[in-house]
């Protein structure tokens, strides 16, 4: 019933990741039957269930003290047990000026990891992370500048979740997982979360966005879930030779197999995918790149979302393409008749782009494990 951390190891091809060993219990991360299960157990009647997941999933009151309904002996058996709301701490929280706010959190185990509270005009959505730090060594990112630690828990990306919406007057709507690690490497725990996120918190299921590097194997599974929700591609090249030096992943799974794998994914779903294109001078910003990335998703419902790089200091030396080169490729792609936008960037003060607060937390972007680097910014 209780989450404690369990190891869990998962596997799809680029390597083996494992948990931490058991922690505290805690009851984000369980479902309304579970917690009305927890209140029955504590010698209370199953509503007191339902008025914790009400507490939890559908106002975001993520202590004790201002679940006012609760009776105080129920609340103090629950601490007796050594079970909390949430397992999430906020090491860090900052503001920027055009109002985006990122937490950089741990669950109690010094690891830090980042979440991003987006508002916008029409919605307001937020970034998740799904993994402390990155295995997957992408050449252009500040969170594999610090390594990989472990996968968060279903409750760990829950909270998240519900800390952010805790900062927002207005409903967090979407939800995007474009933070801090691979979300198909921690599959099982990426789902639970989705399904926590849609059958408690009551979001649609078309307002979250997976985005991964490529790996095919957890791509083809998602595509079975029968879930409509949206799977967005880091591409960045259209080229293998160009995909291989940002892309290790590229290794293993080619462009054309990988777009098949989106083309496959449309055709199960009817969902329209997106391809995450990050602009990088001199690298990948070139006419023929922008031609040959039309041909490559020709005929494929799908948007071409376009990313100029935001700077880190790698070895490689990247920097940012000039605007007229960014306006260039993106006219280019438009006249080809694809579906093309540019990520509207936002946080720059507060160090948004993924992994760089967490990088300024440790003091340094530290190279563990062999990693060199990973996915894109969110």
């Amino acid at each position: 019933m209780f989450y404690s951390g369990s190891p869990q190891t998962c596997t799809l091809g680029v390597g083996i990741l494992t948990e931490v060993p058991d922690g505290p219990r805690y009851l984000v991360g369980m479902t309304s039957s579970e917690l009305k299960e927890l209140a029955v157990g504590m010698g209370e009647k199953p509503f007191r269930g339902a008025q914790l997941a009400d507490w939890i999933y559908r106002k975001a009151v993520l202590n004790y003290e201002e679940m006012t309904n609760l009776p105080a002996a129920f609340i103090a058996r629950l601490q007796e047990a050594g079970i909390t709301p949430t397992p999430l701490r906020v090491v860090d929280h900052r503001r920027s000026t055009d109002d985006v706010d990122k937490l950089l959190m741990d669950a109690g185990d010094g690891n830090v990891f980042e979440s991003v509270l987006l508002p916008y005009e029409d919605r307001v959505s937020c970034c998740l992370s799904s993994q402390v730090g990155c295995p997957m060594g992408c050449t252009f990112c500040a969170t594999g500048l610090g390594g990989f630690t472990r996968n968060l828990s279903a409750g760990e990306i829950v909270g998240q979740y519900l800390a952010l919406q805790s900062l927002s007057p207005r409903r967090v709507s979407h939800v995007v997982f474009m933070g801090m690690g691979e979300p198909l490497l921690n599959y099982d725990n990426l789902l639970a979360a989705i399904r926590l996120l849609h059958e408690e918190v009551k979001l649609s299921l078309r307002h979250i966005t997976v985005s991964t590097v490529g790996l095919v194997t957890g791509i083809e599974r998602l595509a079975k879930e029968e879930m409509p929700i949206h799977l967005a591609l880091s591409l960045h090249s259209p080229l293998d030779d160009v995909r291989d030096r940002l892309m290790p992943v590229n290794q293993k799974w080619p462009v054309q197999v990988v777009v098949q794998a989106m083309r496959d994914y449309h055709a199960i779903t009817g969902r329209k995918v997106t391809f995450e294109y990050l602009l990088i001078h001199e690298v990948n910003d070139t006419p023929e790149q922008a031609d040959a990335l039309a041909d490559l998703v020709k005929g494929l419902p799908c948007v071409v979302n376009l990313i100029p790089f935001n700077y880190v200091d790698t070895e490689h030396g990247f920097a940012r393409p000039h605007r007229e080169r960014v306006r260039q490729f993106k006219g280019r792609l438009a006249g080809r008749g694809v579906n093309v936008t540019e990520r509207v960037e936002r946080g720059h003060d507060i160090a948004a782009a993924c992994g760089q607060l967490a990088g300024q937390h440790q003091g340094k972007f530290a190279r563990r494990g062999g990693v060199t680097s990973l996915p894109v910014s969110s």
